[in-house]
């Protein structure tokens, strides 16, 4: 089932930790791709300043003020693009970064468009791997993330969550934002440690689809 946009209209905290253990997934010309939702970060809409809506609304972030359900994608560090679920009712900036994603469909599709061996775990174990991995990019930004081409269905979690800080920002680091699934071979940074992951070939999660 495809999750529907009021799953979205919840606090963002309830919508990062629900979203762990579903599947994203994009489809396109070249096939369907999707992966499990293995980590995610919460940016809130109040007392979070490494929030981009912190400051206020401005072009690059009235997405994220906008309905609920909608894909937020920006460019970041002039090098690749983030996928972001917007949150909250509307008016309410809030928004669920999607960190790392444990490929599902399109194995050789996602493997082939990031340039790497199938079944590597550097397809997909980081924000912008995954985005390059399931063929998004700015024209995705806006675009409603709770019905074909691009949605997250529902599935079965398969792990316990963790929560620890969030990473690659100055502002909020230290609030306690980051959601994953515990034991993860394909999560973005190993907690407790301040280095990628490795990139060898794992096992995949096995996931009721």
């Amino acid at each position: 089932m495809i999750l529907p946009q009021s799953f979205y209209r919840r606090s963002t905290l309830s919508v990062a930790r629900d979203l762990l253990g579903q599947v994203l997934t994009h489809e396109t010309p070249q096939g369907i791709a999707s992966g499990v939702i293995v980590e995610v970060e919460a940016y809130l809409s109040k007392k979070d300043p490494g929030c981009h809506a912190a400051r206020g609304k401005t072009p690059r972030n009235e997405v994220m003020f906008g309905p609920p359900g909608h894909a937020y994608v920006y460019f970041c560090y002039g090098n690749h693009y983030l996928f972001n679920l917007v949150t909250e009712k509307e008016g309410v900036p809030g928004a669920v970064l999607v960190r790392a994603l444990e490929p599902l469909e399109g194995n050789a599709l996602m493997a082939e468009r990031r340039g790497r061996e199938e079944g590597s775990l550097l397809v997909s174990n980081g924000p912008g791997k995954l985005v390059q991995a399931l063929g998004l990019g700015r024209a995705h930004n806006r675009m409603a993330a709770f019905r074909r081409p691009l949605y997250v269905r529902e599935a079965q979690r398969a792990a316990p969550v963790g929560v620890t800080t969030r990473i690659g920002i100055t502002e909020g680091s230290e609030l306690p934002l980051r959601f994953y699934l515990k034991d993860n071979p394909y999560l973005s940074v190993r907690p407790g440690s301040d280095r990628p992951s490795p990139g060898k070939k794992r096992r995949l999660l096995s996931v009721k689809k």
